[in-house]
This record gives C-alpha cells, structure tokens and sequence, in this order.
C-alpha cells in the first residue's frame, strides 16, 4: 500500500508572521517585490505553506547578510527553492563564527592566567590582543554572501567573438602569487590558473564570464585602449583581482621552477612552515594570517576535522622533506606515533602558504 501524502499545512497571512517573527506588512513587501507568491484561499485570504516558508527563509537569511531586496530579487528571480543550499551557507558561517570566538576566548583566557600569576603582558600579547578580539564582526557575512551570488544559476549571452583578443594574455594574482593564463581557440575563451587543467569559460556578458565545472566567475577590467589590463576571479566566497603581465616574466618564473625541481631544492622557509602548519592543524588553531585569504577560509571550514583526524595518529616524531613535486609544491614526509602523512606545502611570493594538502600513507 502507498504511503499517503501529508497534507500540507497552511498558515494565514497573521500566523506566518507571527510565528517567523515577521510582520504582515513586511511580508506584503516580498509579495510586492516578487520574492514571496503565497497562496490564495476561496476568499482571497493569502496563505503559506511549506514551499511558500522555505522561500521566506531563503529571503530572510540573504537579507540578513546585508543585500537589498532588489538584490535578493536579482539572485532569486526564475530560481526554485533551494532550502539546502540556504542552510548550508548559513552553517559554514556559524560555524565559522563559533571557530572565532573560541580562539578569541582562548587568547583572552590565556592573558588572563598570566595576569592572575602576577606576570604583565608583553607589547606583542597587547597587540595581538587589540587585534584579534575587536567585537566587529568580520567578513564571514560577506564570504557566505559571495558564495550564495557565485552559485546561482548562469544564462550565456551571445557575443562576438572577435572581443576575446583584448582578453587573451597571462595575468598574475600578487595575493597569491600565481597566474592565470587566458587563450582563444576561434570562437571559444579558456583560463588555465598555475598547476590547473585548461577549462573554457562562457560569457554571461561582453566582460562577464563564467566556468560549468565549478561555481566561479571571471570579470575582465577594461582600459582605455579597449584591453583587459586586470581581471577578477570571484569563487569560494573570495574576490582575487589579477594584473596582466608581460609574457617574459611568467618565462622567468618557469624557468626557476625547472631549476628548483632540478636541484630538488625546497622553498626558503617551507620547513619551519610545515613544521607550524602540523603542529596548529593538530590543535584546531589556525593562524590565518599566515595563509592567503582563500586558503585560510578553507581551512578555518575543516580545521575541527582535520584536528580529529589528526588526533588519531598520536605524538608527531619527525618531519623530514621529501622532494619537490612536478608542481613545484615541496613535499614533506611526518612520522606520527601511530602512523605516517604526506604533506604538500606551496608558498606565496611573500612567504605566506597558500597551497597545503595530506594524506595518509599506508
């Protein structure tokens, strides 16, 4: 026998509103907008179901990152409920948000047992103090609003073709230090970012572009002159803006590559880094300010899994360097307790890591 259909249930206008913790009037607004379509009753009386509150709840969480309701209407036009996505971002920024209140408690609590035992703080403990405990709140909002825009759906427009020789060229992203590189074949536009396979991308308008194979997007600057002279990558909830640069440069850059690879020499200081990467991923800590900004967003996401994971595989007893990989990433090898891990480290023109990655080996 089949299971029956649970009747759905249907809140008048007043009870939505009071339940959510909305007024009527706002959700008149939505409907107003075009973000809400309650039903109708016989009489007329508008009414809200499942479907109707999921919407709601879709609405209510982007307006509270901050975007209008013009916006919202922008990102939610002609798209269906998408309740999982919804909550999806807003736990990736509460949990977020958890992670940095804890480290924040913690440094807090730390400066406090100093001060109980009769010791003073230093200049850098009251600085690090000044900075990492400001109430602000910071750019989790902002990331988890990136991400929700970055995901939604793309229609490609149709241009002429001929525009993509102003884009065509290699850029470089000086937050990170790699590069992307922008090609034509006749009628089609591709990247390829340092170390990554080729992908097309397709034009969503004469600057605007977007990849199929994951949620990002590229948008080329234009100048005077009608050339691209930089571009931004938006994905991860992260905005990188490259600058184009001379072909001769990237040239340079893979020539030193082949020699370090050659010589199999590691990156100045990727020892220390790694050695300080395992020790922090093994307590749940990471300090972002030592990793770029889309690396250090990916990592404060798993570091509480990494940490488990971790945990399992006892005391660390070595970390000894490996090689350098095709990639140019060096390669460490760490002998825990219970247990060895491949770690690969790639770091940023300034030092800071921006490539980090483990495995168990058997």
């Amino acid at each position: 026998m089949k299971e029956s259909r649970r009747k759905d249930t249907l809140l008048t206008a007043a009870e939505c509103a009071e339940r959510i913790g909305v007024t009527v009037r706002g959700l008149r607004t939505y409907e107003q907008r075009g973000l809400l379509t309650p039903r109708r009753s016989t009489k007329g009386w508008r009414l809200y179901g499942v479907k109707e509150i999921a919407r709601l709840h879709e609405v209510l969480a982007l307006k509270r990152f901050g975007l209008s309701l013009s916006r919202i209407a922008a990102l939610l036009d002609g798209r269906a409920v998408d309740l999982e996505r919804t909550l999806g971002m807003q736990q990736s920024t509460l949990t977020e948000q958890r992670e940095r209140i804890d480290e924040r408690l913690a440094l807090v609590n730390a400066a406090r047992t100093k001060l109980s035992a009769g010791r003073t703080l230093s200049l850098d403990e009251l600085i690090t103090l000044a900075k990492e405990t400001k109430m602000t709140q910071t750019s989790l909002d902002l990331i988890a609003q990136r991400r929700y825009e970055q995901a939604r759906p793309r229609k490609m427009t149709p241009i002429d073709p001929e525009v993509y020789d102003r884009y065509v060229g290699v850029y470089r992203f000086e937050a990170v230090g790699l590069t992307i590189t922008i090609t034509r074949d006749e009628k089609r536009l591709f990247e390829q970012v340092t170390g990554q396979a080729s992908y097309e991308i397709f034009p969503e308008s004469e600057t605007e572009f977007f990849l199929k194979v994951v949620p990002a997007q590229i948008v080329f600057s234009i100048d005077r002159n009608r050339t691209a002279n930089a571009l931004t990558n938006h994905q991860n909830g992260i905005e990188l803006v490259a600058r184009r640069i001379d072909e001769s440069e990237v040239e340079r850059a893979a020539d030193e590559l082949t020699r370090r690879i050659h010589d199999n020499r590691p990156q100045p200081d990727s020892g220390v880094a790694i050695r300080r990467a395992i020790d922090e991923s093994q307590r749940g800590e990471i300090d972002c300010a030592r990793m770029t900004e889309p690396l250090a967003t990916l990592a404060l996401e798993r570091a509480e899994a990494i940490a488990a994971e971790l945990a399992g595989k006892g005391e660390l007893r070595d970390v000894r360097f490996d090689g350098v990989g095709l990639n140019g990433w060096d390669v460490y090898r760490a002998q825990f307790e219970k247990g060895a891990t491949e770690w690969r480290i790639d770091l940023a023109l300034d030092g800071r890591i921006r490539g980090l990655f483990f495995r168990a080996l058997p």
